[in-house]
Order: structure tokens, then C-alpha cells, then sequence
């Protein structure tokens, strides 16, 4: 059988009853039988219609008036407290006319202590219907990662009571990333990720990028990273999980891993080789202070001082810290280098950190590595605070950055070996997520 359609679109079309049937065995050979149709033939009489017509009455309301009139009114706000707050400024802040609070806070020690003229405090309160309070809480971080502190002043029908309370600090993880444009900062800002995961993005990967001078817009990052909650409300960052830094189009990975509970962690790439290296790439360490500048042209001898150092312009007093672990060679004025110190590290390398304000070690001292040796200045040839650093093989001035690179890492131990590669795995899907998502929307 076929069907063909009417060569004149305005002619009658044939009725359903002739046409329907035909397109369902149709469909049903086409199809194998997995497709049925039922109901297809239409009824020759009209479907009949009746309307009803009631009369409904209303629900009563007294009852539901004098039952939200028995009812109280609670009102919850939530702030942050700040260092020039009093007891009546912060409840005021909060939509609280409350003087017999604000008087008991305002006399209990503990409230003082811990709350009034505190910045930071994550405050919740709960007021009736008449902006009285009923409880304030406030929660803040201390040293601890696995603890905060809670602060409870409470309404209990008699006048205000208070306690101090430690509770358990939750980690939630969080997963960002940005592009350079002009510094990490700007970049770590604009993905609300906080200062701190950036500084600590930027110390994992000492050993591999000098942030002061390495950076370069179109560099992208990717990093996960713990943030630490109390009662569901996010308190402080933890620390970084792992992270990706690409610098020049060269990728740079990173991830935590702790052999042990007993054994402290670190970061390691993916290749299981530790990212804590003999010499740090900068003797400066990344901040906010530091990030937006940049190695400069020598102001009295008018030449690129790359070949024999590198020149750090920073603010003065920024601390400076050794690259490696050594011995002070060295710490007095030298000539045109002004205050400097010279450290002797093994296998014939030293380092010289020059133009220093302030000298903070001693000839023959033992040096860890980013242990702070003095600050920034101007002594010597120098017309404006900066840190000339050099890096010396056996006499002979040296990059930095690449001797850096070139030292020796220690690998994750043998017996921990198959636990690292399955969260290296894991690690890898984690963070290449995110890159494919960036590079669908940056073409």
C-alpha cells in the first residue's frame, strides 16, 4: 500500500476514518510492532457538556487570625563585627533597640573579651517582633584547623546569660581558577579566591616560578583548596589540595600528599617527585606588598644588571629570606653592594643579598632555608629601595631561577608509591575539568 499526498493542497483532504488506520500499519512495520496506536477513531457524535453551578462558601478566619495573633515573631540577621564596634553599635547594626542587652554586654567580661571591638567575628542573631534580642552568636578561627570558638548570649526569660563553647571546624572544598591579566592578586580577587590560598599557590611552586618576574599575562591556574566552616558557615581557608600553574605555556602541577598520620605532608607533582627544592626561585617572599613589582633598570650604572643578579624592586623593610639552607659568610657593608649578607650553601654555591636596610644575622650562623636574613633598602649604589640578589657557582655569578629548577627533589617513598598514584589519578581528572571548561570559553 501507499499513500500519496492530494496534488491540490486547497482540495477536501479524504476523513480520518479513511487516512488514520492507513499511517498506523504503516507505522507499525516501519517500527517492528514496538510502536502501537490506539484511539484513533473519532467519534461521530459530539462530546455532550453540562455545567454545574454550586455556591461555596469561605473558610472561616477567626480561627486562623487568633492563632497568628498568639503567635511570636522571630527575625534572624547575620554580620560581621567590626574593631570599633560597642555593644550598642553592633546591635544597632543588627536592627536591635535593646538596652538591657546592650548594658549586660557591655558589663560581662567574657563578652568584652571576646567579642566587643573584635573584627572578624561571624555574628548570628535572633530578635522578637520588637527588635529585642533573643540569642546573639559569634564564631571565630583560631590557631587550630580543627577548632573554632563560639560565643552565645542568650534571652532566657530571667535576663541574659553567656557561654563560651569550642566547636568542630567542618572542611568543604572549593575549586577555582583564573587568568592573568596583570597580577595573581587581580586574578585570585576577581575568582574570590582569599590572599592566603593565593600566597600559598605561589609557595608551592617557589621552586619551579619566580612570581616577581616570571609571570606573564595569559598565564592560567587552576587550584582546589580546602575551606574550614563552623555551623555551615564558611570561617577560613585551609590549605591548598592541588593546584595547576601554567607559566609561558608550560604547565606546573601540584598536590598534597601525607604518607602518614604520623608523618607530615607535602606537596609533590604528579610524577611523585617533591616540590621542595634545595633554593627557593626568589628571595622575596609573594605578597601583596611585592606582587605588583617587577625587576628593574639599574639607576646609576644604566645597564641590565641580569648577567652578575637580579634586581628586585620592593618597598623598603620587605623582609628578605634565604634561598637555601647555608652559613653566613658574610654580614657587613660591601662597597657598592651596601649592608649585605653572603651565604654559603654546599657544593661551592653561594648566594649575596645586597642594599639591605637592616641586617638580621651574623657571621658564621647557621641559615635555614627562608629564614629571613635582613630588609629591603637603599645603602650602597642604589637610588631607591630594592634587593640586588645574586647566585654564585664557585665564584661565578649564575640564573637563579635555573639552578632553582636544576636542584635535586626527593621522590614519594616506595611503600607509599600505590597510594599516591591512585590520588595522582584522581588529581589529574580533578584538575583537567576545569581546563577544558576554560579552554571551551577562552578560544
Amino acid at each position: 500500500m501507499s499513500v500519496h499526498p492530494p496534488s491540490d493542497l486547497n482540495d477536501d483532504l479524504p476523513s480520518a476514518k479513511t487516512w488514520l488506520p492507513s499511517i498506523a500499519v504503516i507505522l507499525l512495520l516501519v517500527t517492528g510492532g514496538a510502536f502501537a496506536v490506539a484511539g484513533l477513531t473519532v467519534a461521530d457524535q459530539p462530546v455532550a457538556v453540562r455545567q454545574l453551578v454550586e455556591t461555596v462558601s469561605s473558610l472561616g478566619m477567626d480561627a486562623q487570625i487568633q492563632s497568628l495573633s498568639t503567635s511570636s515573631l522571630h527575625l534572624f540577621r547575620t554580620d560581621t563585627s567590626r574593631a570599633s564596634d560597642t555593644a550598642e553599635s553592633m546591635l544597632a547594626r543588627m536592627g536591635m533597640t535593646d538596652k538591657a542587652a546592650a548594658d549586660f554586654m557591655r558589663s560581662n567580661p567574657l563578652v568584652r573579651q571576646g567579642l566587643l571591638g573584635r573584627a572578624g567575628r561571624l555574628l548570628s542573631a535572633e530578635t522578637d517582633e520588637d527588635n529585642h534580642l533573643l540569642k546573639l552568636t559569634a564564631r571565630w578561627a583560631t590557631d587550630s584547623n580543627n577548632h573554632f570558638q563560639r560565643l552565645v548570649i542568650e534571652q532566657n526569660g530571667q535576663g541574659f546569660v553567656v557561654r563560651l563553647e569550642t566547636g568542630e571546624l567542618k572542611a568543604s572544598i572549593k575549586l577555582s581558577g583564573g587568568l592573568i591579566q596583570t597580577s595573581l592578586f587581580a586574578a585570585t580577587d576577581d575568582a574570590r579566591i582569599p590572599d592566603s590560598i593565593a600566597m600559598q599557590l605561589a609557595e608551592i611552586f617557589s621552586g619551579e616560578i619566580d612570581f616577581h618576574r616570571s609571570l606573564r599575562k595569559g598565564d592560567q591556574f587552576t587550584v582546589i583548596y580546602e575551606t574550614l566552616e563552623a555551623d555551615g558557615e564558611p570561617l577560613k581557608p585551609g590549605k591548598v589540595l592541588s593546584a595547576e600553574f601554567v607559566n609561558k605555556g608550560k604547565p606546573y602541577q601540584a598536590m598534597w600528599f601525607q604518607e602518614s598520620a604520623d608523618k607530615p605532608g607535602g606537596y609533590y607533582n604528579l610524577s611523585g617527585q617533591s616540590l621542595r627544592r634545595a633554593y627557593l626561585a626568589s628571595p622575596l617572599a609573594f605578597s601583596r606588598v611585592t606582587s605588583g613589582f617587577s625587576m628593574r633598570f639599574h639607576p646609576i650604572l644604566q645597564t641590565w644588571r641580569a648577567h652578575l643578579g637580579v634586581d628586585y624592586a620592593a618597598p623598603q623593610g620587605t623582609p628578605v629570606r634565604n634561598v637555601g639552607i647555608g652559613v653566613v659568610e658574610s654580614a657587613g657593608v660591601m662597597g657598592g653592594y651596601g649592608n649585605a649578607v653572603v651565604v654559603k650553601h654546599n657544593n661551592g654555591h653561594s648566594t649575596v643579598y645586597a642594599h639591605l636596610s637592616k641586617m638580621l644575622v651574623k657571621r658564621g650562623q647557621s641559615v635555614s632555608q627562608g629564614q629571613t636574613l635582613g630588609l629591603v633598602g637603599a645603602t650602597g649604589w642604589a637610588t631607591g629601595p630594592h634587593l640586588h640578589f645574586e647566585f654564585r657557582v664557585n665564584g661565578k655569578h649564575q640564573d637563579p631561577l635555573s639552578l632553582a629548577r636544576q636542584s635535586e627533589t626527593i621522590p614519594v617513598p616506595a611503600h607509599a608509591r600505590g597510594r599516591f598514584d591512585i590520588q595522582a589519578k584522581e588529581v589529574a581528572q580533578q584538575l583537567n575539568a576545569p581546563a577544558v571548561a576554560f579552554a571551551n570559553t577562552n578560544p
